[in-house]
């Protein structure tokens, strides 16, 4: 039911309560009526939302404003806003009641057309150039990539299937949906659909909802009921989305923190972030552009990987990306081998010499005409040194990443080992590769590169050497190996004592 005037009219005091002035102090920026409605309801429904938004960004400046100033300080990346969106404060209803066609989850709700989720395509009308880079970011494709990379399908289940036993053998059956969406899709993200609706009894009455699949869900390659893949909230928490937060490398660690991903943990332990643990207090992280040595004095996540900077004479030494590769010529973690950067977000598409969904062979291969060529991994290397050299002598920037790529180096090497290794217990049937993650000796596999060689390149990456020795690292890397090559032998051992028809009774029955 819309709000009577009257009401309406008396939610602009509120507004005005809610402390939505506009950041110099004017005059309070103007609210849509829309947006007055859906507070009247939801400061008492789900007041904590309504108190997040108030301080928000949003909430203090209509996009008009935000388009005025210096190009190089604003947050909008839009030439142009609609008419009816520019002029009012980007509140509830000017996120969640855009494009009302384009969104299946659109349902009447107080006789307005609303929408659960909101999308990179609703955040577009303001963020163009960051949706659009966002679209070619390997994040947004993570559940595409995922769910559509067969072999990668069998690691998937080995995680999350249930596994039962019987007559000496494990049974492993399909992960269910809710454990999937518990698991690997909480980052990569579901696939939120509109299965129908339902009514749900509320203080205002009965009211009419959608039903939705794979929801809540905030994973960064999230398929979205208008189409989309992705989601900004991730990073931009809802309902400030504020840039401090997404700088932090907090943010980062919801979904990078190993020990497959474990770039916090080595961030952590390095030098960098021994000194935004300590000083971080007396940082700027709201400022755009980012200035290296007045608003922060070493780099978080975001400093590498995605932030606008400037030194202190105001020239911009790396432009503002939500392509998160744009910097970045080796792709260190998730696959076998450390590789150069897919040329195209979709790497569902990439096959290699023995016609597998992998950038590399089993052999370190690489899939050359899906990858970027070496002049771009050059270009990438020079934006990202330029970030490096703004703190750092050339000398020692090249020396940090001289030590890096033979790190690259010595884990494929390693990884490589452990390959032979698993290739020689498949040759001689005592492993089967229909699925390359269900027995133990392909799990020892898996955990070289998967953790080892992960955690050893991003050590290496970020200066956290400790983490890549002892916790994960290259010790680990020759430990494994070790015991791969013990559990060979004691696999051939029993073959040969099976062929040879004795008994072992301590040995499992294989599948």
């Amino acid at each position: 039911m819309r709000r009577p005037i009257l009401e309406r009219g008396l939610l602009v005091m509120v507004a005005g309560l809610f402390g939505l002035s506009g950041l110099s102090g004017a005059a309070e920026p103007p609210v849509s009526d829309a947006t007055q409605d859906c507070i009247a309801c939801h400061q008492t429904v789900t007041p904590a939302i309504v108190d997040d938004w108030q301080r928000s960004r949003h909430a203090r400046i209509t996009p008009q404003d935000a388009l005025k100033g210096p190009e190089a300080r604003r947050r909008v990346s839009a030439s142009a806003v609609p008419p009816e969106l520019a002029g009012v404060v980007v509140g509830c209803a000017e996120c969640h009641m855009l494009r009302p066609k384009e969104h299946k989850d659109t349902f009447s709700h107080s006789d307005r057309d609303v929408h659960v989720v909101v999308s990179p395509r609703d955040c577009a009308v303001c963020h163009t150039t960051e949706a659009s880079q966002y679209e070619q970011n390997l994040m947004s494709w993570a559940r595409s990539n995922l769910a559509k990379n067969k072999l990668y399908g069998t690691l998937v289940k080995s995680v999350n299937g249930m596994q039962s036993f019987k007559d000496m053998k494990t049974i492993l059956a399909e992960p269910d949906e809710q454990t999937l969406a518990d698991s690997c899709y909480h980052c990569h993200g579901t696939a939120v659909e509109v299965k129908g609706k339902q009514t749900r009894q509320t203080d205002q009455g009965d009211m009419e909802f959608p039903i939705l699949t794979g929801w809540p869900n905030q994973g960064v390659g999230r398929f979205n009921p208008d189409g989309s893949m992705g989601s900004c909230s991730p990073c931009h928490s809802r309902h400030q989305f504020a840039i401090e937060v997404a700088r932090k490398p907090y943010t980062c660690s919801q979904c990078h923190t190993g020990p497959d991903v474990p770039v916090y943990k080595a961030y952590s332990v390095s030098k960098h972030g021994n000194l935004f643990f300590a000083q971080q207090g007396g940082w700027n992280f709201k400022e755009v552009p980012w200035t290296l040595g007045k608003d922060f004095t070493a780099p978080t996540c975001a400093v590498c990987h995605v932030s606008e900077l400037a030194v202190s004479d105001g020239t911009v030494i790396a432009k503002r990306t939500h392509q998160m590769s744009d910097r970045l010529p080796w792709r260190i973690l998730g696959l076998i081998y450390a590789h150069s950067h897919p040329s195209s977000p979709d790497t569902s598409i990439i096959r290699n010499g023995n016609g597998q969904p992998l950038p590399t062979t089993f052999d370190g291969e690489p899939a050359s005409s899906f990858l970027i060529d070496a002049a771009q991994q050059r270009t990438r290397r020079e934006t990202l040194q330029a970030v490096c050299r703004a703190c750092h002598s050339q000398d020692w920037v090249a020396g940090h990443w001289e030590r890096f790529e033979n790190s690259i180096r010595t884990t494929n090497e390693m990884t490589r080992t452990a390959t032979q290794i698993m290739q020689q217990a498949w040759e001689q049937k005592v492993a089967d590769d229909s699925n390359l993650f269900d027995e133990a000796i392909e799990k020892q596999w898996a955990r070289q590169w998967l953790f080892y060689g992960n955690s050893t390149r991003f050590a290496s990456a970020m200066m956290g050497a400790d983490y890549g020795v002892f916790e994960h690292g290259r010790w680990n890397l020759g430990q494994n190996v070790q015991e791969m090559v013990d559990h060979l032998k004691t696999l051939l051992s029993i073959k040969e004592r099976e062929r040879h028809g004795k008994k072992t009774p301590s040995a499992p029955e294989r599948k």
